[in-house]
């Protein structure tokens, strides 16, 4: 008997055929993907956008791929239908290895787009190899694209939306501050009185007295030739907040671990002098990361600070003694917005009043400066960001603040609705930016995500108060980057585009690249525009519409930078979520 095989077993006929992809609508798909998620930030658009194209792109792709995949790839069947399961389990695996911050939206966005990618690319590159080694080597895409994802840690992003990764053994920035903070020397305590008056060169306040962000009183020497000497740096706690600057106190708020704290330090040394703690409180989220997104107020001896979750305290300014304590969120019934209670205390008329967004008319909550008792509630708007800010228009001291729903005037003392103007954003969007004022009857309401920026004429006709559109304009729509006014012209942030607008007609005079998402602070008495780049460059340009004229550029800080810089007694301060830096301004020869 025979065992040999018959030719007829090892005949081609008899093998099965090696598949013939299609791979060019895979490829297709793949492009479209990175198309919905570059393209955005390449045209620069709205920073909405470019989160929507980062967050739906690669869903997109994704859908595109296994369309393709299923459909039209000519791979055997029995491939088409393993193939997907397969991805589908590494990534649904890997989902709770990856890091905790890289779960939900980053897994998405970041994951998605990797494994597409790899699988398409593969296949092409391999396209003259047998199938076997394909196939093993998509299995091995997968592994390596998902298993990619575990390394990384999602840190937040930009302006842009552009991610910030880093590897998960790294420290974060907060457990390096941690660190040295525990071996940091500290001034002791003091308890000496402090002025009660904010003096001339003093910043008491979120954007100063005004929250225009407008110095003056202080000219400075423009010859950065030789860049502003440092006084001193060292790291400080997470958050968005700026300074509270009165005499030698520079005061701020920051997160300390599991504690948010208001801290007090010394100007020419950046010791701390005090610290006060709302102990087990912390604010995080996923974009812009931990802390508190307010600034501290300073008013007759006092310091007023909003916390991320809801808490005002009044503290004694020289020891940081607690006074009293008060929850926005229990009076007001708001619930916790997505990105925090971010609301900057102001003081006026015996009152502190604060943003809460709480319904049936408890927007706006006014408490007695002194005890804490809730003196009045009062305005409908839900969405904002934003500051109350006291402004005079027709003569008249109002309290304005900004929504997602419309610009609301209060009485200061009573609370009373004095005018409305409603402009209505989408469901659920917030405005976060000051109102600028133009002058006693005209002032701009700023909106974000490209619906641009309208002025409004504010009159009185016998009782009735009427604020009526100017003009509305789009060639500036600010997000959280605040607006200053000088000369007839706005300069500010429009995306990631610092822009000069007319306030005549709210025409674009010159726009220009290169500061990220920004802040801007307006010399007035030398017609300066000093900004700090959400790089953490501080840039000196000329308030001139004619022409952005750059006069000088230091790098100030490093890491991503969204606080808003403050000059104070010939000295500049500015912070980020990572280090805080002292700078002498020196003054003009």
């Amino acid at each position: 008997m025979s065992y040999a095989a018959s030719p007829s077993a090892y005949s081609p006929a008899t093998l099965p055929a090696e598949p013939q992809l299609r791979l060019w609508p895979g490829l297709l798909a793949v492009l479209i993907q990175w198309l919905i998620i570059k393209v955005p930030g390449f045209a620069d658009l709205d920073g909405f956008f470019q989160f929507m194209g980062k967050l739906y792109g690669p869903m997109i792709g994704a859908l595109g791929v296994l369309v393709w995949w299923l459909f039209a790839s000519r791979a055997r069947w029995a491939d088409r239908l393993l193939m997907p399961v397969l991805c589908a389990a590494f990534g649904g695996a890997t989902y709770f290895l990856v890091h905790p911050t890289f779960q939900k939206m980053p897994f998405i966005m970041y994951g998605l787009p990797a494994v597409t990618t790899a699988w398409v690319v593969w296949l092409t590159v391999a396209a003259g190899m047998s199938w076997s080694i394909r196939r093993a080597g998509l299995v091995l895409m997968f592994l390596l694209a998902w298993g990619a994802c575990t390394a990384g840690r999602f840190d937040g992003v930009d302006g842009g939306f552009n991610a910030e990764i880093n590897f998960r053994w790294t420290p974060t920035a907060e457990q390096l501050f941690l660190a040295e903070r525990s071996s940091r020397q500290e001034d002791a305590p003091e308890g000496k009185a402090i002025e009660k008056v904010p003096q001339t060169g003093d910043w008491p306040g979120f954007r100063g007295t005004d929250r225009l962000a407008r110095l003056t009183g202080f000219r400075i020497d423009t010859d950065w030739s030789t860049p502003p000497r440092e006084l001193w740096r060292h790291r400080v706690g997470p958050g968005w907040s700026s300074f509270a600057v009165v005499g030698d106190r520079l005061f701020t708020q920051e997160q300390h671990g599991k504690d948010e704290v208001v801290v007090c330090y010394h100007t020419n040394t950046g010791k701390q002098r005090w610290v006060y703690a709302n102990k087990g409180t912390r604010f995080e989220e996923d974009v812009a990361g931990a802390g508190p997104r307010a600034t501290p107020t300073y008013h007759d001896g006092k310091l007023y600070a909003l916390g991320a979750k809801g808490t005002l305290d009044c503290l004694d300014a020289a020891t940081g003694k607690p006074i009293w304590t008060a929850d926005i969120v229990a009076d007001s019934k708001a619930k916790e917005p997505t990105w925090a209670f971010s609301a900057s205390p102001l003081v006026a008329n015996g009152l502190v009043t604060v943003f809460a967004g709480g319904p049936d008319g408890k927007s706006v909550l006014a408490y007695d400066a002194n005890t804490g008792k809730l003196a009045w509630a009062s305005g409908d708007g839900i969405n904002s960001y934003s500051s109350t800010q006291l402004v005079r228009l027709g003569g008249v001291e109002q309290l304005v603040v900004p929504s997602g729903e419309e610009l609301t005037s209060l009485d200061p003392t009573t609370g009373k609705v004095l005018w409305k103007h409603e402009w209505a954003m989408d469901k659920g969007m917030a405005r976060c930016v000051q109102t600028p004022v133009i002058d006693d009857t005209d002032l701009l309401l700023g909106t974000p995500f490209n619906k641009g920026t309208r002025r409004l004429k504010v009159t009185k006709k016998g009782d009735n108060w009427m604020a009526e559109e100017v003009w509305t304009t789009l060639k500036i729509s600010p997000y959280f980057n605040d607006l200053v006014i000088h000369e007839g012209h706005l300069y500010g942030f429009d995306s990631t585009f610092f822009t000069c607008i007319s306030l005549e007609d709210g025409s674009s005079r010159w726009r220009v690249r290169g500061y990220g998402s920004g802040q801007v602070l307006l010399l007035a008495d030398q017609g300066l525009l000093l900004i700090l780049s959400e790089k953490g460059e501080v840039a000196l340009l000329k308030a001139d519409p004619a022409a952005h004229t750059v006069l000088g550029k230091f790098p100030a800080l490093k890491g991503k930078t969204w606080n808003h810089p403050v000059i104070a007694g010939g000295k500049l301060f500015v912070r980020n979520g990572e280090e805080m830096a002292c700078f002498e301004m020196r003054a003009e020869k």
